[in-house]
């Protein structure tokens, strides 16, 4: 397969208006990944399935990421006048980082047997912001990790044929795998609470006096 720069060119001329970023990895892996831009993902990513050289045709995994506003300390060399002698001298600055989440889809194909190729997507925040286009029409089986990704991240998913939770109840409305989540202690939607839940559950019942005379427990 082409590298990851040689990928960007190719589609950055046939997709006029594209920008697309290369994101590198530092770590061991160091598998770099290509950031889309929300305007033309869709049209990117069918080039990707379609172009002969490429032949992008299976999704095997789609994963949200959190990012939570970070403020980065970084060493700058500034230029200042020191008893009337200009010297160089190294400042700490802190650079403030607003808070996103993130898609990411790994691309193998299964006609050329090569891959993978790591896309991403990016939400403008973590809140009113938190859309995505969908990929699921460009490949059928990241319908589900899309869901997944919408239940536990919070991720809308624009242009998905069946978003809705897959692992959490419909009444639930908090994101669990979001970092600032806060389990709660009381599950009051939990349908069938159990094991370590229904014992939090527990700590909310009140007793209530039955017909003969005993205590039964209820809930609030």
């Amino acid at each position: 397969m082409e590298a990851l720069d040689e990928i960007k060119v190719r589609i950055e001329a046939a997709i006029p208006g594209a920008r697309l970023e290369i994101i590198p990895n530092p770590g061991p892996a160091n598998q770099s990944s290509l950031l889309l831009d929300h305007a033309h993902a869709s049209t990117v990513a069918r080039f990707l399935r379609d172009d002969p050289a490429l032949r992008l045709d299976y999704c095997s995994n789609v994963t949200g990421v959190d990012w939570l506003e970070r403020t980065v300390k970084k060493k700058v060399k500034v230029k200042k006048v020191v008893e009337g002698e200009e010297k160089e001298l190294e400042e700490t600055r802190e650079e403030i980082f607003s808070g996103y989440l993130e898609a990411v889809y790994h691309l193998y194909s299964m006609a050329h047997k090569h891959g993978p190729l790591v896309v991403r997507l990016r939400t403008r925040d973590r809140a009113e912001g938190a859309h995505l286009p969908s990929l699921t029409p460009v490949w059928r089986s990241a319908e589900f990790q899309e869901r997944e990704i919408y239940d536990l991240y919070g991720i809308h998913f624009d242009g998905h044929p069946d978003l809705r939770r897959i692992l959490m109840w419909d009444e639930f409305t908090d994101h669990p795998m979001r970092k600032d989540y806060r389990e709660p202690d009381d599950y009051e939607y939990e349908p069938t609470p159990h094991d370590d839940v229904l014992e939090k559950a527990k700590q909310h019942y009140v007793p209530r006096p039955a017909q003969d005379g005993t205590a039964n427990i209820a809930a609030q």
